[in-house]
């Protein structure tokens, strides 16, 4: 028998600053790490004011993690210390692996509008894996493909779809990753692997993420979280983290609702987590920014 998910719990992403001064939206991120394994930060940057992103993020170091940007509107403009270069254009995804250690930098760039809109999360890599050789791979726009079920239609970055698989595979944490609308008055069913953690992240409109049609967050501790009443759709910039269970299931009454599903396999080992870098170990922290400062960070050439 399947079992949808439920509603975990629900919080409202919140301004920071990152890089060399880029105003972003912070939906989750190091103080939510045991609720989110795999996973480690989910960042929404949606800005229509240059100064508020052109200073970007200058060359800096990652290893142990994978770093995925996805862009709705504008452009990211990225080099790397493998050689890689290029722009993330509107539609386009960059899943990096730094694995052992990479040096890059990514300097966002808005469209004739100044309009930039994107994400970028990071997921974790196991022990195993922290010091694999690092990769990049850069999807256009055109090599992603989109289904449409009914009228709900779903661009599948990883994953799969209605018997269509997306361009990005052969993950350590075997996630997948959706960018899913759902017209009004409709409801969205997509299985999700038992055992695997799971969250949405409403980027436009309104829908009910719990079979119950109940936004309400079941445990709400602290000022991260925020109640809910019965029968209140998520709106944008919310972001469900979702009990465990067979599927989920997104109903729209009156509005459309646009979001991103992500769910992967959890690692659960121990982090230490220090700016751009994460690993098992302080230690191993230590020892990878004592690398940096050596210039021995770089192990695959």
């Amino acid at each position: 028998m399947t079992s949808v998910r439920r509603i975990s719990k629900i919080w409202k992403s919140k301004p920071t600053i990152e890089g060399a001064g880029v105003h972003l939206k912070r939906a989750f991120g190091y103080n939510q790490i045991p609720l989110f394994d795999p996973f480690l930060m989910l960042d929404d940057f949606h800005s229509s004011y240059p100064p508020d992103y052109l200073q970007g993020f200058p060359w800096h170091p990652h290893r142990g993690i994978e770093t995925i940007t996805y862009v709705l509107h504008g452009r990211v403009e990225h080099g790397d210390s493998m050689g890689n270069k290029g722009v993330i254009e509107s539609g386009d995804v960059q899943w990096m692996t730094a694995g052992s250690g990479i040096i890059h930098q990514e300097m966002p760039r808005g469209d004739e509008d100044g309009l930039l809109w994107g994400f970028q999360f990071w997921a974790n890599l196991p022990a195993s894996r922290k010091m694999m050789d690092p990769r990049y791979r850069g999807i256009t726009a055109a090599g992603i493909p989109e289904v449409t079920m009914g009228e709900v239609q779903v661009r599948i970055i990883c994953g799969e779809v209605a018997g269509v698989q997306g361009p990005v595979r052969d993950v350590v944490i075997d996630p997948e990753y959706l960018d899913v609308t759902v017209p009004p008055e409709t409801t969205f069913t997509h299985p999700i692997r038992h055992g695997h953690k799971a969250f949405a992240y409403v980027v436009d409109g309104e829908g009910y993420f719990d079979p119950e049609r109940n936004a309400y967050a079941h445990e709400v501790v602290g000022a991260n979280y925020f109640d809910m009443k019965r029968n209140c759709a998520c709106s944008a910039e919310n972001l469900i983290l979702y009990e465990d269970g067979d599927a989920v299931a997104i109903t729209t009454r009156g509005k459309p609702v646009r979001f991103l599903l992500v769910s992967g396999q959890p690692i659960g080992e121990p982090i230490a987590w220090y700016g751009p870098i994460v690993m098992n170990t302080r230690e191993e922290l230590q020892i990878a920014f004592e690398e940096y400062e050596k210039g021995t960070f770089i192990k695959h050439i």
